[in-house]
């Protein structure tokens, strides 16, 4: 199969490389072409545009930054959907509002295009075995084309409703997972007096029910952020984990629903991002709350 990839960031270059692995014919684009420069020395093939790519592929599959990405990469002047593309499908993994993706379907239908959103859980790890898990939003024929590819990329595919449905899944799936950042910055403050190594804590408490699967994956990471080392590379950024909150907290809103806990949890994020770790990595935010996060409020003792 012809697949074009847009957006070569960690997930679309692990995507892109699973794929050609597969057999599949792949060509990738992105906006900074130097990024994509190791996909194309393994063999891979360059679109010279959005436009490029979608006229050379059966299936183009997206991983965008924001929501502004979309509309330049789909929209733009040599975009995606400025090509003849009657019949293409499109697989969009980015995560987005869910009204975005359901404009997005409007658009694809105005163009003849076939149009799934699809963004995902699981991390570069899993990308490259083929364990993802897909939250797909789209017309249920579309979903049974768009299959067989995604049964190659993901453990599970997951058809949850319209247009708009995959993203408030992944929105819901995040959600627990940003809060527990800001719990586990809280939960170290209280065992920093003990003077542990940090090593020893995070491995006390992934071995117990304080410790979801991702203090067991990224356990080793927090424990050297803990002790004073840079990570070696940013798997997740502070800016996108606050961009996938306000998503969460503006949605919610639109249906008259409150998530205290994660607007609070909004607030020290943004309170990080001002103190420089915007594009810092996520392992960095209980460095930061033991360090002046957790240090900067008033008197949390509660009144009698």
């Amino acid at each position: 199969m012809r697949i074009g990839i847009a957006g070569t960031g960690k997930m679309g270059a692990t995507i892109a490389r699973r794929l050609a692995s597969l057999g599949h014919e792949v060509a990738v684009w992105n906006r900074s072409p130097d990024k994509a420069q190791p996909l194309l020395k393994d063999g891979i093939a360059w679109a010279e545009s959005p436009r490029a790519l979608a006229q050379r592929s059966e299936v183009v599959i997206s991983l965008l930054t924001n929501e502004q990405a979309l509309d330049a990469v789909y929209s733009g002047p040599d975009g995606l959907f400025s090509a003849p593309v009657t019949g293409k499908l499109f697989l969009e993994m980015s995560t987005v509002a869910p009204a975005k993706q359901q404009e997005m379907g409007r658009r694809a239908a105005e163009v003849g295009a076939a149009y799934l959103e699809s963004p995902v859980g699981g991390s570069v790890g899993p990308a490259k075995e083929g364990k993802l898990i897909a939250f797909v939003g789209g017309a249920a024929d579309d979903v049974a084309r768009a299959r067989p590819l995604l049964d190659q990329l993901c453990k599970r595919v997951e058809h949850v409703g319209p247009h708009g449905a995959g993203e408030t899944m992944k929105l819901a799936v995040n959600l627990p997972l940003m809060v527990y950042w800001q719990t586990l910055g809280e939960a170290l403050s209280l065992v920093q007096p003990l003077g542990l190594d940090p090593q020893r804590v995070i491995d006390i408490l992934s071995d117990s029910s304080g410790g979801p699967n991702m203090l067991k994956v990224r356990g080793g990471m927090i424990a050297q952020a803990l002790s004073g080392e840079k990570p070696p590379a940013v798997t997740v950024d502070l800016a996108t984990m606050r961009k996938d909150v306000r998503a969460m907290v503006e949605e919610a809103r639109s249906h008259g629903r409150q998530l205290p806990l994660t607007v609070e949890t909004l607030k020290n994020f943004d309170r990080a991002a001002k103190e420089g770790l915007d594009g810092a990595d996520c392992s960095q935010l209980p460095v930061w709350w033991l360090a002046a996060g957790g240090k900067n409020q008033a008197d949390p003792r509660p009144s009698q």
